[in-house]
């Protein structure tokens, strides 16, 4: 079971003060945790827009901006990209990395809460968010938000942890969450409960099954959970309706 003393609330500022204290090594051990698997998973996202070089597309909760400057680095690419997010040193980093990769002002940065998105209404082709769901205080009025800025047809891709089911994979995914995870990312980002809470967090998210309803009653359609890495990863693909 989860530990209990672990403090899983989520106030945007107790979140957004726990990404900046870990701003600096959040890239390194997002790749050094995951073995370098997320730039698939990034891949994968932004690959099931299916993206024709016309698109704006909004990345919430976009951190250091690596699925934003994903979206720039398909074939075709999306035509802007947006990514807000309420960690003002995760945003001082990703727009350090979009000006190394000359990708300014085709991305642009900004911040703001996805329960209360900077967004116009109707304005977006897609909307992505990358492990970042599950850190939102509200997470059906978040949703609601994105079908909101999404045009009507328009495309969402999220990508989110899951506990896994798999007999045998899931004793072993929950023994490197609960005691592999936290200690090494203690260790490297010198901050004494991100990484607990990242382990408390995926345990208390909603199921697949619970997702996909908040899903389907926030408006979407064509709603399609793919499991990835066994179940641990799940990418989220839907629209929004024409209505």
């Amino acid at each position: 079971m989860r530990d209990e003393a672990t403090d899983v609330s989520k106030t945007p500022a107790r979140i957004a003060g726990m990404f900046d204290a870990i701003a600096g090594r959040y890239d390194f051990l997002n790749h050094f945790l995951s073995a370098g698997i997320d730039r698939r998973w990034r891949t994968r996202a932004i690959q099931s827009l299916h993206l024709t070089g016309r698109e704006r597309v909004l990345d919430l909760c976009t951190g250091t901006a690596d699925l934003a400057i994903e979206a720039m680095d398909a074939r075709p690419p999306a035509s802007r990209v947006v990514g807000v997010d309420f960690a003002g040193a995760m945003l001082a980093i990703g727009r350090d990395k979009v000006a190394a990769r000359g990708l300014r002002p085709a991305i642009a940065l900004v911040r703001g809460d996805a329960m209360s998105i900077p967004i116009a209404q109707e304005s977006v082709d897609a909307v992505t968010i990358a492990f970042g769901i599950r850190n939102v205080d509200d997470v059906p009025m978040s949703i609601r938000e994105m079908y909101r800025v999404l045009k009507p047809g328009g495309r969402l891709a999220i990508l989110e942890f899951a506990v896994p089911t798999l007999p045998g994979f899931k004793q072993l995914y929950m023994w490197y969450v609960r005691h592999v995870l936290p200690r090494v990312g203690r260790a490297v980002s010198r901050h004494e409960g991100a990484y607990k809470y990242l382990q408390a967090s995926i345990e208390a998210f909603a199921t697949p099954g619970e997702f996909v309803t908040i899903l389907r009653q926030s408006g979407f359609v064509e709603i399609r959970p793919v499991q990835l890495m066994l179940g641990s990863v799940f990418l989220y693909e839907a629209r929004r309706g024409s209505g």
